[in-house]
């Protein structure tokens, strides 16, 4: 009996072996030697994975295993004394997938050319689409900041890079929409609507747009991922009653969505590492010590990362941040953001006092505006 019950458990083995998809990511970048470093980043249910290898005469060489294919980053650090965050601009994308990816260039990663199998043929496609925009979006921001501080604070010269930039985000839209349309069957395109419908979306656009792919990529892992998603942003949408929630305090004490009901109240969600989330509280804070006495008050939901909390504390102290606070300090695995389909912050969430989404993502003034035109 032991041996009959064992037996489909080793035979299952191999099976299971073979649902791992082996990579090798390998090429040449000029004659780059030590102490030049290459990395490669991508993530994994939410882990990121980093690894890097040295450079020899612009060689180098990645193995590894993924369960699906995964988009991930290569990144060379030409300098030890740069620090290791991205460079603007080489930067490249690589679609780790079963089989090998060869990227070869002259100089830079900016001007590489990737040969593999066939998502990495689709993205050089959707790059090569996306390559007038992207030259023209970074010579408007380069042209912007390579101005005198007190230039860029020149309100009309502001407003004209916003417009133009708005302008150039439209054209590529419609370059990602187009490369949706013509590749249905690939999960390139599935990636391309995430880029099309962005970090705070219309979700009925986006199902809309999803619906057009394929049910091969519908059904993919993270097709069925980024359908969840859409729900999830459905959920969250203005005029929905926000999905209630329980989330321990600074102390360990929980606090629960829906004892806040009778009041108006500001989900916020940020965290101490986030710097647009830090350069916000300020306004967050005015607008609180305004309205704190008119039925009004805010709760927080920090995304700071595991064994953090010291950090999260001095930044709650730091900022003057003078509301309840929660979190897991389980970084972007926060239940409370995955339950909001949050993936990018700062975010924030107005509700009314029945508990009804009113607003979303006010910054600076228009919180205040907000607070003004419904408590009176």
């Amino acid at each position: 009996m032991k041996t009959t019950s064992f037996l489909p458990a080793l035979l299952l083995l191999p099976v299971l072996a073979s649902a791992q998809q082996e990579f090798t990511l390998k090429g040449k970048i000029g004659e780059l030697n030590t102490p030049a470093k290459i990395y490669l980043q991508y993530s994994v249910d939410g882990t990121q994975k980093l690894d890097s290898s040295a450079l020899t005469n612009g060689s180098f060489s990645f193995k590894g295993d993924v369960a699906n294919p995964v988009k991930g980053y290569i990144r060379v650090n030409y300098n030890p004394a740069i620090p290791k965050g991205y460079t603007q601009y080489d930067l490249l994308s690589v679609y780790l997938e079963k089989g090998t990816i060869i990227v070869n260039s002259k100089d830079s990663l900016q001007h590489a050319v990737v040969k593999g199998p066939q998502l990495n043929k689709d993205n050089q496609q959707l790059e090569a689409d996306l390559k007038s925009v992207n030259t023209k979006q970074r010579a408007l921001t380069d042209n912007y900041y390579s101005q005198s501080t007190e230039k860029r604070k020149d309100s009309v010269a502001a407003a004209a890079f916003k417009t133009s930039y708005e302008e150039l985000g439209d054209e590529r839209k419609k370059v990602l929409r187009t490369f949706i349309d013509k590749h249905p069957k690939s999960l390139v395109a599935l990636d391309a609507l995430r880029s099309w419908a962005g970090y705070a979306f219309d979700p009925e656009q986006a199902e809309a747009v999803f619906n057009t792919l394929d049910a091969s990529v519908r059904n993919s892992v993270d097709g069925v991922k980024y359908l969840e998603r859409i729900q999830r942003v459905k959920a969250t949408q203005i005029g929905q009653i926000a999905p209630d929630f329980i989330q321990n305090d600074t102390t360990g004490n929980p606090v629960k969505l829906t004892s806040f009901r009778g009041k108006y109240l500001l989900i916020d969600f940020w965290a101490s590492w986030c710097g647009p989330c830090r350069a916000e509280n300020p306004a967050v804070v005015k607008a609180y010590h305004e309205y704190k006495d008119k039925n009004f008050t805010i709760l927080g939901v920090s995304l700071d990362q595991p064994g953090a909390k010291d950090k999260w504390l001095k930044a709650i102290a730091d900022d003057k941040l003078a509301w309840t606070q929660v979190s897991d300090l389980a970084f972007w695995k926060n239940a409370v953001a995955q339950q909001y389909a949050i993936n990018a912050i700062p975010q924030n969430f107005l509700l009314d006092p029945s508990g009804k989404i009113i607003a979303k993502n006010l910054r600076g003034e228009e919180l205040s505006k907000k607070l003004a035109e419904v408590i009176h």
